[in-house]
């Protein structure tokens, strides 16, 4: 699977759900899809979705997630980071360059922007097609992440980090 793919399923999904905030029924739709695949290519968009979610393990983006759900714990930031995946490759890259542009989208009323059951979705549909669960270490699976990428800030630091987000989710 190439990421143009991985992309195409993403979106497609997300397009699908009807906007939901918690991502519910994007998870269902990309479920499907994903069932329809070859077990290898189910193993290749979980290790798409992984490599993603570590490029996004930044000091920048866990700010902008402090902003938007108002604090970001490890998990918090983790569930914030499959979120953003969740989005699209569009609003993804535009954030990996500019955080602050998270501010062009709707403002997340009651819900943070977090889709913890995101990445289960290889790993259900792996299962459906195989009867096994995905070996993540015979698959070359190793993420090892000790410290976000960037320059560590201090959270009275964000607003003029963020200036658009700070505006946007001011309490």
């Amino acid at each position: 699977m190439q990421e143009s793919e991985f992309w195409r399923l993403i979106e497609s999904a997300k397009q699908a759900d009807g906007q939901d905030p918690l991502c519910e029924r994007q998870i269902e739709i990309l479920q499907e899809q994903l069932e329809a695949l070859t077990p290898e290519e189910i193993i290749d968009f979980a290790r798409i979705f992984e490599a993603f979610l570590v490029k996004a393990y930044r000091w920048d983006l866990w700010g902008a997630a402090v902003i938007i759900n108002g604090g970001a714990s490890d998990d918090g930031f983790e569930y914030f980071r499959r979120w953003l995946i969740g989005q699209g490759e569009a609003i993804y890259t535009r954030a990996l360059k500019d955080p602050d542009s998270l501010a062009d989208l709707p403002i997340l009323a009651e819900e943070e922007a977090e889709c913890e059951e995101l990445p289960y979705v290889a790993d259900e549909a792996y299962k459906i097609r195989t009867g096994k669960d995905i070996d993540y270490q015979a698959a070359g699976f190793a993420r090892t992440l000790r410290e976000p990428a960037g320059e560590k800030w201090e959270e009275e630091d964000l607003d003029t980090m963020f200036p658009r987000l700070a505006v946007k989710y001011a309490e």
